[in-house]
């Protein structure tokens, strides 16, 4: 069939939406008409090829709608369904069967290699392969995706704001949920109030954290993570050590801390702000850090540990995100902002910009 989709051509390209080719659902895969995708940095990170998707591609991997088909040996779903997706795994191999699909052994490729499992791709334009990204592609009017990839949306969820649980939310509130598990009455430390971050701000608070302390540059993101749960605020335009200040704030320092900036020196003070034998989580994607292992690490009992997807299986953890949403203790939709799909460009540039907290797509499928 023939649908709409946002094409990024070349390295650093914006993107382009253009008709192109979706063909039908194979064996364990479903035909979805679109409602809505999020906007997620992983996708800016593609476009300019810091990851290597391979190029011509569709990208999105945020994404929410309705069932439409359905191929053989699907058993989960049905025509009607309302769906949001999460990132690919093989279901095969010994961390998908242990129930850690975040360590894939195919993640990497079955991700961001641009291809389903079996090296094909569901579009194509002109006769020539489109490279598809976290088994979805969801900057598209439609997709075709594996059951696995999906989770049912109950009828209490409004639908179009399901998509980014899928990554940038389950990431923040997983890395504290499912890793770090603070203790009630503990301190944390949030570096970055995107929505990753912020969303580790009200997992911390529903786990009951005493102290949670947000660090940004950006005074309307500290507002945001204050009225979401943080007790206080750092920052790092006001303060030229922010590590110090969560020191003075927390008394021994942090008893745990989350990095989600992607910056080595935010990932080296997140790791310094913190007391011994606490534990820090990276989960943005960034390069080269330097650290002292001695005085950093090893002298002080420390852990710097890096988490996908917040150690999180989908189909297990995005329904207790949404049934806290439902209960009132996880009001994500505030971080939103809709943009039409033609508007998709600017979308991406208010997300960059610090404008758009996490951006939406909505889609005018025919």
């Amino acid at each position: 069939m023939q649908i709409r989709a946002a094409i990024v051509k070349k390295t650093g390209d914006p993107f382009v939406i253009e008709n192109v080719e979706l063909d039908e659902p194979l064996d364990g895969e479903m035909l979805v008409k679109i409602t809505a995708s999020g906007i997620c940095h992983t996708d800016e990170l593609a476009r300019i090829q810091a990851l290597p998707v391979p190029l011509p591609a569709v990208l999105g991997h945020e994404g929410c709608g309705i069932v439409e088909a359905v191929g053989a040996g699907v058993k989960e779903f049905e025509p009607g369904d309302r769906v949001t997706f999460s990132f690919a795994s093989c279901g095969k191999c010994a961390s998908c069967l242990g129930g850690w699909p975040t360590t894939c052994e195919s993640f990497p490729s079955i991700n961001f290699g641009g291809a389903q499992p079996d090296g094909s791709s569901r579009l194509s334009q002109g006769g020539k392969m489109l490279a598809t990204m976290f088994g979805q592609s969801s900057f598209a009017e439609y997709v075709v995706a594996n059951e696995r990839c999906a989770v049912k949306v109950p009828d209490d969820v409004p639908l179009e704001i399901a998509g980014p649980l899928g990554c940038g939310i389950q990431t923040g509130a997983g890395a504290v949920w499912n890793r770090l598990r603070p203790r009630p009455g503990s301190s944390i430390a949030v570096f970055g109030c995107g929505s990753v971050g912020l969303s580790a701000i009200m997992a911390a608070k529903i786990v009951g954290c005493g102290t949670i302390v947000a660090v940004d540059r950006t005074a309307s993101r500290l507002d945001m993570a204050k009225e979401l749960g943080a007790t206080h605020v750092v920052s790092t335009e006001n303060t030229s050590d922010a590590a110090k200040e969560i020191h003075r704030l927390t008394g021994l320092g942090a008893d745990c801390a989350v990095d989600t900036t992607g910056n080595g020196l935010c990932t080296r003070m997140a790791l310094q702000c913190t007391k011994a034998g606490s534990s820090t989580a990276v989960v943005g994607g960034g390069g080269d850090m330097t650290l002292n292992v001695e005085h950093d690490l090893m002298s002080v009992s420390k852990s710097l540990i890096g988490i996908v997807e917040g150690d999180s299986n989908p189909k297990v953890f995005i329904p207790e995100l949404m049934e806290h949403y439902t209960k009132g203790r996880f009001p994500f939709d505030r971080l939103i902002t809709y943009y039409d799909f033609d508007s998709i460009n600017e979308a991406m540039a208010d997300c960059l910009s610090g404008k758009a907290i996490k951006a939406v797509l909505r889609m005018s499928a025919r």
